[in-house]
């Protein structure tokens, strides 16, 4: 087949017949008019830019920049050279050979004159006038005539005479002071005498929140009792703490028993300041150890009431009182426990005494029942109530007991209210146990009909928890129990046959 080689591809052509890339062929975008209108050359113009202009030559005939003013003739008058000066220069002319002179060398390079060198270092000279001349100067001078001592102390003003006889006249006054002091030495003891004794007046310290500033404020709202029959010579001895404005003191239970069995009986208020006052029982409440009095007195000092329940272990506190029958005594601790079980025999047969307590080493002792503790703000947060002791007298040994402040004022309102007070009752006897499987208070037996017996509660079971409160032993089982009102339904975990269970009791009231 025949084929016409003028229409073969030119990218073909050559004598091997190799195949040849045809030239890419030249792309140009399409240009925006609005842009060539403000960035394309002014009409007419074909060419670069720096073609359109030329700047017309000078009035010298020379093209190209502006030239400098003439000079103002003043000036040129006041530098030019002078006349017939034209041709001379400042430099200096060659020598004949066409070298240049030697240079001469600065001023300062001779050792003869320092002052001319710059570099030479400050140097502190002699005096002006030479130390020979000085020297002979002062062995040539003739030396002056020395001063006797009339004409020292007196100016050769005084005759000898005179100057023998005030000699004479100390000397007199002399012997007559020896002769006193020795006198005055022999006639006395050495054993007495006057003596210089340096007293310091140092400020104290008592800022704010100090143990003193607390003592100074709290002692007013701190009472002693007195209770005793008329024209008798003993009786009991406690604290109180003035709660209210009124004259409502609250004090410990044991403190005023006596009064309470025996009318006949007086309790004397003893204020800070020395004030006697007879006292009158409120009420009394001898399972919580806790009873009101109140005085006839215009405007006590009342002690601030603080929240037993913000307590922590470790914090500071103060024990007012009057232990021993010292009255407005005054120390210090910290708390050792919170929720401390403590269980107290009752004055005169009563039974015994069980609450929650708060553990401080603070000093208690005999006569402290019935005060305060505070914080270390100021703030009541217990009243105190029984120490523990190693000792046949009783003495502290640092393990006192106060009723937190929270359920003292709640029973006090109660007593002021009333004059009485309603526990919770949950209707058993109980004693403490503890085993390999449990811990807490087994139930001896239970009253018949009561809120125990109610909720199905036999005996031998062993209670370890009531409400949110764990249960340990017999008193704790008390105080928690306590803890509640009466007509409050609370659930109760028990141990029974090696199983726990749980029942809700309705407490009863005692």
């Amino acid at each position: 087949m025949m084929t016409d080689q003028s229409n073969a591809n030119p990218a073909q052509s050559g004598a091997a017949g190799a195949d040849r890339l045809a030239p890419r062929p030249l792309e140009r975008p399409a240009v925006d008019p609005a842009q060539t209108a403000v960035f394309g050359r002014p009409r007419g113009v074909e060419g670069a830019f720096d073609k359109l202009y030329t700047p017309p030559p000078n009035g010298n005939g020379t093209s190209g920049l502006e030239l400098a003013p003439p000079t103002p003739e003043s000036l040129a008058e006041a530098f030019r050279r002078p006349p017939g000066a034209e041709d001379v220069v400042l430099q200096r002319p060659l020598e004949a050979t066409g070298e240049s002179p030697a240079a001469e060398e600065p001023l300062w390079t001779g050792r003869h004159d320092p002052w001319r060198d710059p570099a030479s270092g400050a140097v502190l000279a002699g005096p002006a006038v030479p130390a020979e001349d000085a020297e002979a100067d002062s062995a040539d001078r003739p030396g002056g005539a020395l001063l006797s001592v009339p004409e020292v102390l007196f100016g050769r003003r005084v005759k000898p005479r005179a100057l023998a006889l005030l000699g004479v006249v100390a000397l007199l006054v002399g012997a007559i002071g020896g002769l006193a002091a020795w006198w005055i030495a022999d006639t006395g003891s050495e054993l007495t005498g006057s003596a210089t004794i340096s007293e310091a007046e140092a400020a104290k310290e008592r800022p704010p929140g100090s143990l003193a500033d607390i003592a100074r404020r709290v002692s007013p709202a701190v009472v002693s009792l007195e209770v005793m029959k008329p024209g008798g010579d003993s009786g009991e001895q406690g604290s109180g703490v003035v709660i209210d404005p009124q004259g409502y003191i609250l004090t410990n239970e044991h403190v005023v028993s006596t009064a309470v069995a025996d009318s006949g009986v007086k309790i004397t208020a003893i204020f800070n300041d020395g004030t006697r006052t007879e006292a009158k029982v409120v009420g009394a409440d001898q399972k919580t150890d806790l009873a009101v009095v109140k005085v006839t007195v215009t405007n006590p000092a009342v002690m601030q009431i603080g929240k037993s329940s913000d307590l922590q272990v470790g914090d500071s506190v103060i024990a007012v009182g009057s232990p021993l029958a010292l009255q407005n005594s005054i120390t210090s601790g910290i708390i050792s426990a919170l929720e401390r079980p403590v269980t107290t025999s009752g004055e005169n047969g009563a039974p015994p005494v069980t609450y929650s307590a708060i553990q401080t080493d603070a000093a208690i002792n005999h006569g402290n029942s019935g005060g305060a503790l505070v914080d270390s703000t100021g703030a009541l947060v217990g009243i105190n109530s029984a120490i523990r002791s190693s000792s046949a007298d009783g003495g502290s040994i640092g393990i006192g007991f106060a009723i937190p402040s929270d359920y003292a004022l709640k029973i006090a309102k109660e007593l002021i209210r009333s004059g009485k007070v309603t526990h919770a009752d949950i209707g058993i006897n109980a004693a403490s146990v503890a085993g390999s499987s449990s811990m807490g208070a087994q139930v001896q037996n239970v009253a018949p009909g009561g809120p125990a017996a109610g909720a199905g509660i036999k005996e031998g079971d062993v209670i370890t928890k009531v409400g949110d409160r764990m249960v340990r032993d017999s008193a704790e089982l008390t105080v928690a129990v306590r803890d509640h009102n009466p007509g409050e339904v609370v659930p109760v975990q028990l141990a029974r046959d090696g199983a726990l269970l749980v029942v809700d009791v309705t407490l009863g009231s005692d």
